[in-house]
């Protein structure tokens, strides 16, 4: 009698933890479970530390608190702001793996035109091995995805390109606008669903989202700190654009950062297109106010850059 076939080893299952803040009961998991049961998942929870936060079992994940941070990390707890969505950076410092996915506790499974539905997580996954190219446009878009290449008169000396370091998904249905053009266009949704992976080119920066984005953290992890945000401040949702902003800038890393887009979502529905980023020393671009962050995100990125300051986080709560 022929031998039961083994199911396939899910691609970077040892290699990839999937990162999501919370304030809520994680029902949502369920739309995603055949996407996201083989990996680690990282839940950090925002807000009332006292408050009891359900995930569906059968998932292998942690679960941080702002009681374990403030344990974990001492005095150096205000680094991790809460009541936004950059709690998740103490997910990226506690995870050892080489990629982090980070998504969402309101983004939920998009469907393709013909009503399949969306691996978000797939796509990233696709894109951060493969390179980006962003010195030279190439009209077929990815030259890597499968039934294209590299247009006529594309330079053979580019065609290895650079390594990929963030991958960025998009989403259907309510779009990402600032205050004042939510409140112009309150009822405004995107429904086009476009499949296509691009690169941001060399030199052009992009407001980058943290719902759902996928990263190399090995060659960007610092970088993707969020910006600290507070009660009290004028200004706030910068905390990711801050990140974003630090990919193309930060001044420790000499390659170009590749930033994919391509995946779908709804809510939020998660769509994956595809921009690349350059990393090196364009600092006329940082153009935040800087007495808002004070040296926050230089103080993390100081703490992210060696794994000797990492503390302990073996004992905290985990379901495995």
């Amino acid at each position: 009698m022929a031998s039961a076939a083994h199911a396939p080893t899910p691609v970077l299952k040892d290699e990839l933890d999937i990162v999501i803040p919370t304030i809520r009961n994680l029902d949502f998991l369920e739309m995603w479970r055949s996407f996201f049961h083989p990996y680690h998942l990282i839940i950090v929870q925002d807000g009332d530390p006292s408050k009891t936060i359900r995930v569906p079992e059968g998932f292998d994940y942690e679960l941080y608190n702002r009681n374990d941070i403030n344990r974990i990390l001492g005095p150096k707890a205000y680094c991790i702001s809460f009541k936004d969505s950059a709690c998740r950076c103490f997910g990226y410092m506690v995870s050892k793996k080489k990629y982090i996915y980070t998504i969402d506790d309101d983004c939920f499974v998009a469907k393709d035109p013909s009503g399949n539905d969306i691996n978000a997580l797939e796509q990233h996954i696709k894109n951060l091995p493969s390179p980006s190219t962003p010195f030279f446009f190439n009209t077929l878009y990815d030259p890597y995805r499968v039934g294209t290449d590299f247009v006529r008169g594309y330079p053979f000396s580019l065609r290895e390109d650079v390594p990929t370091a963030v991958s960025h998904g998009l989403w259907l249905n309510i779009p990402d606008y600032d205050a004042p053009t939510q409140l112009v266009k309150p009822l405004e949704r995107n429904t086009r669903y476009v499949d296509a992976i691009l690169t941001i080119p060399k030199g052009a920066l992009f407001p980058m989202c943290g719902m759902n984005l996928a990263f190399d953290r090995e060659l960007i992890g610092p970088a993707m700190y969020f910006g600290l945000m507070g009660d009290g401040q004028p200004i706030g949702r910068y905390d990711d654009m801050w990140a974003g902003w630090c990919t193309k800038v930060c001044f420790f890393i000499t390659f170009l950062v590749a930033v994919l887009l391509c995946l779908q979502v709804q809510r939020k529905q998660l769509v994956a297109r595809s921009c690349a980023v350059q990393a090196s020393d364009y600092y006329q671009y940082m153009l935040i106010d800087c007495t808002l962050l004070g040296d926050f995100s230089l103080v993390l990125v100081q703490y992210l850059c060696t794994d000797k300051t990492m503390p302990n986080v073996s004992s905290a709560a985990t379901n495995r």
